[in-house]
């Protein structure tokens, strides 16, 4: 016989996903905020090296 009612875990299964999804985008916004000031640095890093053998 089928299970009469709600079916079973399917509240806690969005959760999770939900959950998950906001956890990966996260880290994948941090990964992408970390680059950019990485590559802001090297570039300042860079200018000033520029600027020091040029005079």
């Amino acid at each position: 016989m089928a299970k009469q009612g709600r079916d079973k875990n399917t509240k806690n299964k969005a959760k999770h996903t939900k959950l998950m999804n906001r956890k990966k985008n996260k880290l994948r916004e941090e990964k992408r905020l970390r680059s950019e000031r990485l590559k802001a640095l090297m570039k300042k890093v860079n200018d000033t090296k520029n600027a020091d053998t040029n005079e």
